[in-house]
């Protein structure tokens, strides 16, 4: 029987999946109605996957952070969390377009991992450190996951221009093509707030969580050294905006390196072992 929280995780996959399609024809429609239904589409399935993790949380009797499909479902989380404060800040849900399909990607991996609940954690997870550590390194990731999306737009957005050339509508708002230099400023920003999330969660509450659960600070643990790399990366980045001044393609190209990178130490954890293999 499937349980009450993967019930509502399977409810907001459907409606992501169908965000994800609908958004994918406005490029091709463009019509404000069409980019209205896609994001209705993407709030209507935050709500579900919010009642799922809060319902897991409920039958675990801990915050649901103890396996990788809890990790991607948070992820996924914050993904659409951050994309609905842009598109409240800026007034472009169009960005939606590139955002909902990662959103769909995570919500697939989750798909794919065991979902039963952990109800006896190994002595290393029973540790208020384990809320701290993975939901805050979660998190940072999930406003990464829509840097990405906003960067592939940003390197594609001439295409997009000119695929609409006469064809585009003087009188549209909802669906307006933003500048590149609001697409820059965006992904900028979803890195800012993912940066410091991430440093404190992954590095910090994962040393000090390392130290309580092993005896050391660092260990050399695959996972480990994905998050250092990860961080380094996203510390470069930064150094370059603020130091170089970084924008534009550059920029775009280093935020979805930077994802990518993301994406293979979460799949690694699969293959390369280590303390983290539990998840």
């Amino acid at each position: 029987m499937v349980s009450l929280d993967v019930t509502f995780f399977w409810i907001a996959f459907w409606f992501y999946f169908a965000s994800f399609i609908v958004f994918s024809f406005y490029l091709g429609i463009r019509k404000d109605a069409v980019v209205k239904v896609a994001m209705g589409l993407l709030l209507v399935g935050f709500i579900p996957l919010t009642l799922g993790i809060i319902v897991r949380w409920m039958l675990a009797g801990r915050m649901p952070l103890a396996n990788m499909y809890e990790f991607a479902l948070l992820m996924a989380w914050m993904a659409v969390f951050s994309f609905v404060i842009i598109v409240l800040k800026y007034k472009k849900p169009i960005v939606g377009t590139f955002v909902a399909p990662l959103v769909f990607v995570l919500m697939v991996s989750a798909s794919l991992l065991p979902k039963q609940i952990e109800q006896q954690l190994v002595p290393a997870l029973q540790s208020y450190w384990l809320t701290i550590h993975v939901s805050m390194a979660a998190l940072g990731e999930g406003a990464f996951a829509v840097a990405c999306g906003v960067s592939i737009m940003y390197l594609i957005m001439p295409l997009i221009r000119n695929r609409r050339g006469a064809m585009s509508n003087p009188a549209s708002t909802v669906g307006s093509l933003p500048s590149l230099e609001v697409l820059d400023a965006i992904s900028y920003r979803a890195i800012c707030l993912g940066y410091p999330l991430f440093t404190i969660g992954a590095l910090f509450a994962g040393a000090i969580w390392a130290y309580n659960a092993w005896g050391s600070f660092w260990g050399w643990d695959p996972k480990e050294v994905g998050s250092l790399i990860i961080w380094l990366f996203y510390t470069g980045y930064l150094h370059a905006r603020y130091q170089k001044k970084w924008q534009g393609n550059r920029a775009a190209i280093m935020s979805i390196i930077g994802f990518i990178m993301v994406l293979l130490s979460f799949f690694g954890n699969i293959f390369l072992g280590g303390e983290h293999s539990y998840g």
